[in-house]
């Protein structure tokens, strides 16, 4: 063991670390030198003090070295000494006196190979870095000692200007680029800069202090630059970096992803008009391991303001392809962002990129509906401009693709949607022809089956309890107090539809569940209207029997129209997120004689297609129906 090295087990007492974590230097030198009030009253048999946060007095045992003076080779659990205390928590005075003691603790190392150098520069000591540094080099320290303090590296590869650039203390890399600025162009353990710290930390103070040393180094992890990362963070430290090193904007990760890919993602258009503004025009054309753009990423992302900034910088990016062969095009249809689309539809440089086939063949209504993506398929299809008969390289035209989407309500709605504008299906035999098995829904019938019988047997229980519990209660007579008044008898009829209807739900619902074929899927489509119709006249009901027993005519009229309202937003909102399409085109694919051959095509592969489009027709008759019974029964109060 060397003579500065500190011996195991010289564990720091406890009135010695609370002295130097509050940075008394005078008790800390007492207690050093052995003369301290503490160490007499240790050598008396006395406990020696130790002081409280609050600075009052408590008496600890010193079971490390009871009965003698303290040393400066002291440690604490961690093996951080004296100096280490006072660098973190930024004592100058006490690192002075310490250093006066012991010179060798300059460059002690704790179990991390933390420096005292380095837990100041962690907890942004600027001054207690340079009184370091000050002291090494005034106690006849050879520069080249100075210099290995300033570059020495703890555990995980850091020097001190990686720490303060981690932590954000850009005062303090100040004085670390002033004392040795070549500390900037190392990179720690894992091969990142202090640069890339900085920008991580969101220190723009930090940061420019870095890029004034021409030869600093930018790299960070998977192979990305500080720009990288600066992209993500504020455009501020952009400038600064791009003003520093333009270059740094063709720098690729390890998946070929550039700076401005990053910003693409992101879609700080201000950062990404400085990018664009400093770099070469090459930038934009930088692709990735998939072959994607920066415009690909903007598409793919929905940001469609990068999209139009991209475009008009560099309006022959538009062409680019990945390695699928595919557009921005493409990818904004893949991922559903009609915003992109329109754009395209709007710009007439773009339209060659409407009926644009990727590898497989597919275009962008290929991909669109593939992946279920109604709003573009609308979008695209309005247009006008697309071609619906193309088929891809497997022979599907996008109609096709219809058979692949997971969700019966999607389905639905594109198989409408294509219907109305003459989508064509590829030529197959029909007897061939399978039915579309993209949801289980016998198991959802099911499932839906026994819920909806439970709601419908607690409707039947209501309305049947309130015949027994009339409006206005009974006479002595044992009739009804208010038999022959209109609202009364209105409520009596409702009611009357109420009971009976939920009785007949839940007798087809339960018969549906229990018969398992396929025409009980004709009952299971009854029982829903029987229990709407059932609900909305339990509805009135409550409404026309509090119209009978109230004394102001005001407040049934209020109580009418808050009904009336209420009902009106509920059946527009239902009609609106159950409507697969247009009404004018639910109507088409059912009374249309146009498209014959089409029709019968859905019919034999989608057949729930028209049954549901039939049922929107009737749910919407209903509807209209028990509104025009609210408003007589409103009329015929007032």
């Amino acid at each position: 063991m060397s003579k500065d090295a500190i011996p195991d087990g010289m564990f720091m007492c406890s009135e010695l670390y609370i002295a130097a974590l509050e940075g008394r230097k005078e008790e800390v030198a007492g207690l050093l030198s052995g003369s301290s009030p503490t160490t007499t009253a240790a050598k008396n048999g006395r406990l020696p003090p130790a002081s409280r946060a609050n600075g009052t007095s408590i008496y600890l045992p010193n079971t490390v070295h009871f009965g003698r003076s303290c040393t400066t080779r002291e440690v604490t659990a961690d093996r951080s000494t004296l100096l280490h205390i006072a660098g973190g928590h930024g004592h100058c005075d006490l690192i002075t006196e310490l250093c006066h003691w012991d010179t060798a603790l300059l460059s002690s190392t704790n179990s991390s190979l933390d420096t005292p150098l380095h837990c100041a520069a962690r907890n942004g000591h600027a001054g207690a870095v340079q009184a370091i540094v000050r002291l090494a080099r005034s106690c006849g320290e050879e520069e080249g000692r100075v210099r290995e303090l300033l570059g020495g590296k703890n555990e995980a590869g850091d020097t001190a200007l990686h720490v303060a650039a981690r932590h954000g203390h850009g005062e303090t890399v100040e004085v670390l680029m002033k004392l040795a600025p070549e500390l900037a162009s190392e990179v720690n353990g894992v091969a990142v800069s202090p640069l890339y710290l900085a920008v991580i930390s969101r220190s723009v103070r930090a940061v420019e202090a870095i890029v004034g040393y021409r030869d600093a180094s930018a790299v960070g992890p998977m192979s990305q630059n500080a720009l990288h990362a600066a992209v993500l963070q504020s455009s501020e430290m952009v400038s600064l970096l791009l003003r520093w090193q333009p270059s740094l904007v063709n720098d690729l990760d390890h998946n070929k992803s550039s700076p401005l890919h990053f910003a693409s993602s992101d879609g700080d258009c201000s950062i990404i008009e400085e990018i664009l503004t400093h770099a070469p025009s090459s930038s934009a054309y930088l692709q990735d391991s998939e072959g994607l753009s920066a415009l690909h990423v903007a598409a793919k992302m929905g940001n469609k303001p990068a999209v139009q900034l991209l475009l008009q910088f560099y309006p022959a990016s538009a062409g680019i392809r990945d390695n699928h062969g595919r557009s921005f095009l493409h990818a904004a249809a893949l991922q559903g962002h009609s915003s992109i689309v329109s754009q395209v539809i709007k710009n007439r440089m773009l339209e060659n990129l409407l009926n644009q086939q990727d590898r497989e063949g597919n275009t962008a209504l290929h991909l669109a509906v593939e992946a279920g993506e109604y709003g573009v398929v609308s979008k695209l299809l309005s247009s006008g401009k697309v071609q619906v008969h193309l088929m891809n390289n497997a022979g599907y035209t996008p109609s096709d693709l219809i058979e692949k989407s997971t969700g019966f309500y999607s389905m639905v709605r594109l198989v409408l949607k294509l219907y109305v504008y003459g989508a064509q299906f590829r030529p197959q035999r029909q007897d061939l022809i399978e039915k579309w098995s993209g949801q289980d829904l016998v198991k959802w019938r099911l499932e839906t089956s026994k819920n909806l019988a439970i709601v419908s047997t607690l409707v039947a229980t209501v309305a049947f309890s309130a015949a027994f519990n009339v409006p206005g209660s009974y006479g002595s007579d044992g009739k009804a107090n208010l038999n022959g008044n209109r609202m009364y008898n209105a409520f009596l009829v409702l009611d009357t539809i109420a009971v009976t209807t939920a009785v007949m739900a839940t007798i087809l619902l339960v018969h549906g569940r229990a018969s398992r074929s396929n025409k009980s899927w004709l009952g299971f489509i009854i029982s829903m209207h029987f229990l709407w119709l059932s609900l909305f006249s339990m509805m009135l009901g409550f409404f026309t029997a509090i119209a009978a027993t109230g004394d102001k005519k005001s407040t049934s009229i209020a109580l009418y129209r808050l009904i009336y309202l209420g009902l009106y937003i509920l059946i527009m909102l239902l009609t609106s997120l159950a409507m697969p399409g247009s009404f004018r085109g639910v109507l088409r694919l059912l009374f249309g004689r146009q498209r014959n051959r089409l029709k019968r095509r859905i019919k034999r592969q989608y057949p729930f297609v028209v049954v549901y489009a039939f049922n929107m027709i009737l749910f919407i008759v209903i509807n209209n129906i028990a509104l025009a019974s609210v408003d007589t029964i409103g009329n015929l109060r007032r």
